[in-house]
């Protein structure tokens, strides 16, 4: 299906084009036609097949199709202005990643979008949001942060979009979620929209709750995985794992690597020795600020940084072009991480490769994945030749020390802790000294005829 045969605006197909956008895909041509109508929405497809794409023309379609009358009660100035729609997201490299698209898709419609969320420019965020936009993307917190503080409402918001929602439920946002959902218009007076990779009993649940008569669209739920992703699946011990990787690469020659771990300190360990062994690289973790998460995933879209290692912070709902091969150097613990990380290559039609690498210590979690995927991952053997002995160890980068902890160095700096020092940390480290025996009273234990010292 073409976007030319459905009812959407001549604007809204103007960005489209930009888009370089002609054809709908499979999640799109099935959502579409219902969403356009105004119907609630509850769709599962594979990750990286078009879901942002398809609730942002509806958005935008529906704004234009059947825009505001404009007429406000007396005083309503002086009141926070509702955003036409709402678009909730589990991460801030996705709600970047869907402001970024929307802004390409609706070029042409003279929509405001803003974007909120935690890790920079709060006061900039809280101005631009008391503008009024017509369509808001957030994280739970941010947006909660400033709803409590009125700098906008939700009374009078018409759309609402949640994308990811089982990866809400995984970060603990679920209460957030209810709490935004109940701030909005009864459902039977708004347009709901849900998207995610996965659809389970409780996400259905949150739609039976918060949606009107949800129509559910599954696209191939008997495979959870991309069928254009050749997989492939190495037994190595830790010892050899960092070696058989650099042979790997060497002999893949990848444009673009995304890198998978399971820990911020393997993170920063694995990037310190590819750069050391020529293969520069870069990190995405929980704990880097988020301006620098920002540009690193620019820098790795532009293709400056060809490695990306990553936490699963990255593995849901980025859209990165061009990614040719993901690896998972640590195996994911969560099943549907497995299937979440493999999904940012393959996409929108493309093929990729995913290879994994099972060590001793997350081994134990691959027959959970095969049940998962419903197939077993086919199992490679690692020749000699391809694991890489004599490789430079490499220097970690320094890692910077969180609030907390620049908050400690500070007190011993002002001498907290001695006497009269405040709140610092004490120079015994915090550690409870046991009281001097000498000068105790001694006391007779009864019935004994002895002596114990005097607690």
């Amino acid at each position: 299906m073409k976007f030319t045969e459905l009812d959407i605006p001549e604007p809204v197909l103007k960005g489209i084009a930009a888009a370089g956008f002609t054809q709908c895909t499979p999640v799109q041509e099935a959502t579409l036609p219902r969403s356009l109508n105004g119907e609630d929405i509850a769709a599962q497809a594979q990750t990286g097949t078009g879901k942002t794409a398809a609730f942002l023309i509806t958005l935008l379609s529906r704004m234009i199709r059947y825009p505001l009358n404009g007429t406000e009660k007396p005083g309503a100035a002086k009141t926070p202005r509702s955003p036409q729609a709402l678009v909730i997201a589990p991460t801030r490299e996705l709600v970047v990643q869907i402001k970024a698209e929307a802004e390409l898709l609706g070029q042409y419609t003279g929509l405001g979008i803003q974007a909120v969320f935690g890790g920079i420019d709060y006061e900039k965020q809280r101005q631009l949001l008391r503008q009024g936009p017509d369509i808001l993307v957030g994280t739970p917190g941010r947006l909660i942060d400033y709803l409590k503080q009125r700098v906008y409402s939700l009374k009078a918001t018409r759309f609402i979009v949640i994308d990811e929602a089982d990866r809400m439920f995984d970060m603990g946002f679920i209460k957030d979620l209810r709490y935004l959902l109940r701030k909005l218009p009864p459902f039977d007076q708004r347009q709901s929209m849900l998207f995610s990779a996965t659809l389970s009993h409780r996400v259905m649940e949150l739609c039976y709750e918060h949606m009107n008569l949800t129509d559910r669209v599954s696209l191939s739920p008997e495979r959870v995985t991309v069928d254009a992703v050749v997989q492939e699946l190495y037994h190595v011990g830790k010892v050899e794992k960092f070696g058989l990787l650099l042979g790997l690469v060497q002999r893949e020659k990848p444009e673009r690597t995304l890198i998978f771990v399971n820990t911020k300190v393997t993170a920063a360990k694995l990037v310190a020795r590819l750069a050391a062994n020529g293969f520069p690289a870069s990190d995405i973790t929980g704990d880097r600020p988020q301006k620098v998460r920002l540009n690193i995933l620019r820098r790795f879209k532009e293709g400056t940084i060809p490695f990306l290692v990553a936490t699963d912070v990255a593995s849901r709902g980025l859209h990165i072009d061009g990614v040719t091969h993901v690896i998972n150097y640590d195996l994911p613990q969560d099943p549907e991480d497995y299937v979440h990380r493999i999904g940012r290559t393959a996409r929108a039609g493309a093929t990729g490769k995913a290879i994994s690498l099972a060590c001793e210590e997350y081994v134990y979690s691959l027959a959970d994945i095969e049940d998962y995927i419903h197939q077993k991952i086919p199992v490679q053997h690692a020749d000699e030749e391809l694991v890489v002995k004599n490789y430079k160890a490499g220097q970690e980068r320094k890692r910077r020390s969180g609030p907390a902890q620049r908050a400690e160095k500070r007190g011993r700096r002002s001498g907290a802790g001695k006497s009269g020092g405040g709140q610092g940390v004490p120079p015994d480290g915090g550690k409870k000294k046991e009281p001097s025996r000498r000068g105790r009273p001694r006391r007779k234990t009864p019935g004994t005829g002895g002596t114990q010292t005097s607690r």
